[in-house]
């Protein structure tokens, strides 16, 4: 992914209005970032830990969806979760039900699409290896890296087209 400003990140929100767009916190760690490692910008909140954020490049245009996770919810810390998007499995919290609000009327009529993300949308990062989980490993997968990465933009993807992102 190419690096992004905090421009391009506000002016890329398709199911949010621009007032919405502008009052996003968005990370203030940009140039840090290893951009050659993401396949998208993902970010949470952390002044409001039930918002989340993803912006993604699709077809030589950046798209910007938001999320939102219901509050309250409790998860076993025995059982392991496993990400819609990336396919890495999690203990407990790792994964978190995603929910983001369609794009046009649809979405402002308060229609929805969910999906089990990785909580803190770190997924290019744990399918490279580059971040472990809280069990330390990911799966064992007969597919190789780049076969895992296009997994994961492909289910990106599919997710997008569901929200009904351009």
């Amino acid at each position: 992914m190419e690096p992004l400003t905090e421009e391009d990140i506000r002016s890329s929100f398709v199911n949010c209005s621009k007032g919405e767009a502008r009052r996003i916190s968005v990370p203030r760690d940009l140039a840090e970032r290893d951009w050659a490692d993401l396949d998208f910008l993902g970010w949470r909140d952390p002044g409001a830990p039930d918002r989340g954020y993803l912006v993604v490049e699709r077809d030589g245009k950046l798209v910007g969806v938001t999320l939102r996770a219901p509050q309250g919810v409790r998860r076993s810390f025995t059982k392991t979760n496993i990400c819609t998007i990336c396919t890495t499995g999690h203990p407990g919290t790792g994964v978190a039900l995603l929910a983001a609000p369609k794009v046009g009327a649809s979405g402002r009529q308060g229609n929805t699409v969910g999906a089990y993300l990785c909580a803190d949308l770190a997924c290019s990062l744990y399918v490279r290896g580059k971040k472990k989980t809280g069990m330390g490993l990911r799966y064992e997968e007969s597919l190789t890296v780049e076969e895992q990465i296009e997994r994961l933009r492909g289910n990106l993807h599919d997710f997008l087209e569901k929200v009904g992102a351009p």
